[in-house]
């Protein structure tokens, strides 16, 4: 966890010139958050992230040189090359199959959140704060696009769980996998993925090893946080 006393270091990336100073000017008006890089593609962000090492990234979506989904490119080679290194999506698209795309490895130290929030400095702080400290955040409106075609009653499935179901359901949102669960939950890995049978059964999520399966039903249960 990153004390409060320390300055989160982030890194910006944005290939708007405006944007890109805009956001800086604004979270420098944060004590607790140092910009320590801005740059303005794909490959200037992943020079920057070896060159300082930071907390927190902030991307947009689309950047040079593809212009395409870069900003979800940083994201998965950053898990695997900058673990501990969070990164914040920005964009202007409010579909839920890029936020299934960001989580895709697990939700642990990832936020997507739409461009039309970062002037929202409470909202942009508190997203760096969470991935910053291991967690994670979703724009509501991308929950929204996710829960939409449910009714009501489909919506408050998550209140059927049961405290043990809630509790994995809890572990699954900070990207744990199987083992880590039954660690710190003091369970076999076998209690755990019958547990994880439940939770899908019951909020109408069929039941597969693809990593869609698990964020889905994370989404789900961060709607109604």
């Amino acid at each position: 966890m990153v004390a409060a006393s320390m300055t989160i270091r982030t890194v910006i990336a944005e290939d708007s010139l405006l944007v890109r100073e805009g956001l800086t000017r604004l979270l420098e008006t944060q004590p607790e958050i140092e910009v320590v890089a801005a740059c303005g593609d794909l490959e200037a962000l992943l020079e920057a992230v070896d060159a300082v090492d930071p907390d927190v990234v902030i991307t947009d979506i689309r950047m040079p040189p593809g212009g395409r989904d870069e900003g979800l490119q940083a994201a998965e080679r950053l898990r695997e090359t900058h673990p501990r290194t969070g990164v914040i999506v920005l964009s202007q698209y409010a579909e839920p199959r890029y936020a299934l795309a960001l989580f895709d490895g697990g939700s642990a130290r990832r936020a997507y959140l739409l461009k039309e929030r970062i002037e929202d400095v409470a909202q942009l702080r508190s997203a760096i704060q969470a991935v910053a400290d291991g967690g994670s955040a979703v724009d509501p409106k991308i929950v929204d696009g996710l829960v939409a075609a449910r009714t009501r009653a489909d919506r408050s499935a998550i209140a059927d769980l049961t405290p043990r179901e809630r509790d994995v359901l809890r572990e699954m949102a900070e990207g744990k996998n199987n083992a880590a669960i039954a660690a710190t939950l003091f369970l076999t890995e076998r209690s755990v993925e019958k547990v994880i049978h439940s939770i899908f059964a019951k909020l109408g999520i069929a039941w597969a090893e693809s990593t869609h399966k698990r964020v889905k039903a994370v989404l789900l249960y961060l709607a109604e946080q």
